[in-house]
């Protein structure tokens, strides 16, 4: 099945040894500020800065920009170019044509369901702590680094946002959606749970309750349910969605000092977030041990075949029934 024409509502998982080797070569670069002032060439997003924005879209249209480990190498080492760029105040980050991301590259997923790709233990760990992470590390998860940068992120939702895209647009500091704009958990779909710290993220924007079901039904939300639940700060049109974004940080950047909003969200996500650190370690190992169990190369086999999974009941518990 090519990768090409599949697209996967479902984590992304690292099956990549050269990407893996340039994520942990990028995070590092990134990390102790060795940044140069050459136009990076990337293959999977493209970079432009007017100043003050700096945008990131992901840009695999053709897959719904389903994620690799080639694009999270490339998002991290632009992320970290627009927080040393002095010309950027915020930063957007997009997705090219109808989708923000769709969740990990199937053929990836397909590969390790079948046995035939790395080994989830070999699932890339986060880079070493930065910024003003803190010392238990609530920060420095694989996909929740955006909230500790000193730049405001914001996530401009064009489209599907899907597995681990969830957590990433969660992370990011504002979300704009078009009425287009459709997230989706899917994870009990695919026998796998819920990862990067979305089980931390997402009950803290939207309650406990709306949270599970989100996550148990793995329910289609529309941009305009995701405003009215707090999933997103602002709804807008298709047209407007970027024009929206780019004057949002132009005002900041005229009305507002840089400096009081780094202190600000520092203090934010400091104080709100503290323990996110272990959530996302906890649902890292949760999910590597999912993977080993039948119900995820059920849950990807039954998408890939286009037909109902076959999942099995759970087990009595010991001592009770037949």
């Amino acid at each position: 099945m090519s990768s090409s024409t599949l697209t996967s509502f479902v984590l992304a998982s690292s099956v990549d040894s050269v990407g893996d080797t340039m994520m942990r070569y990028s995070t590092v670069m990134c990390y102790q500020g060795w940044m140069t002032d050459r136009d990076p060439s990337y293959e999977s997003i493209l970079y432009e800065v007017d100043d003050p924005v700096a945008v990131i879209t992901l840009n695999r249209p053709d897959q719904l920009n389903a994620w690799t480990a080639t694009m999270d190498a490339e998002v991290r080492d632009a992320m970290f170019r627009a927080v040393n760029d002095r010309r950027v105040v915020g930063i957007v980050l997009t997705g090219a044509g109808r989708g923000f991301c769709a969740g990990a590259d199937m053929g990836a997923l397909d590969a390790l369901s079948s046995g035939e790709g790395d080994d989830a233990q070999q699932l890339r760990e986060p880079g070493e702590r930065f910024g003003w992470a803190t010392s238990t590390g609530d920060f420095d998860g694989r996909l929740t680094y955006p909230l500790a940068l000193d730049k405001p992120v914001i996530a401009a939702v064009n489209g599907a946002v899907a597995g681990m895209a969830y957590p990433l647009a969660l992370a990011c500091d504002i979300r704009v959606v078009t009425p287009d704009a459709l997230f989706v958990t899917a994870f009990a779909e695919r026998g796998l749970v819920a990862e990067w710290g979305l089980s931390f993220l997402l009950p803290r924007l939207v309650g406990p309750s709306v949270a599970l079901d989100l996550l148990m039904s793995s329910r289609r939300v529309t941009g305009i349910e995701a405003h009215r639940l707090g999933l997103a700060n602002h709804l807008v049109e298709p047209d407007e969605l970027l024009d929206f974004c780019r004057r949002y940080i132009s005002q900041l950047a005229a009305r507002c000092s840089p400096t009081s909003i780094a202190m600000m969200k520092r203090q934010v996500h400091q104080q709100f977030h503290a323990g996110l650190g272990d959530a996302e370690r906890e649902s890292r190992q949760l999910m590597i041990d999912s993977f080993l169990r039948p119900d995820f190369a059920e849950g990807v086999q039954s998408f890939i075949g286009k037909r109902p999974p076959a999942f099995a009941r759970l087990p009595l518990a010991d001592g009770e029934g037949s």
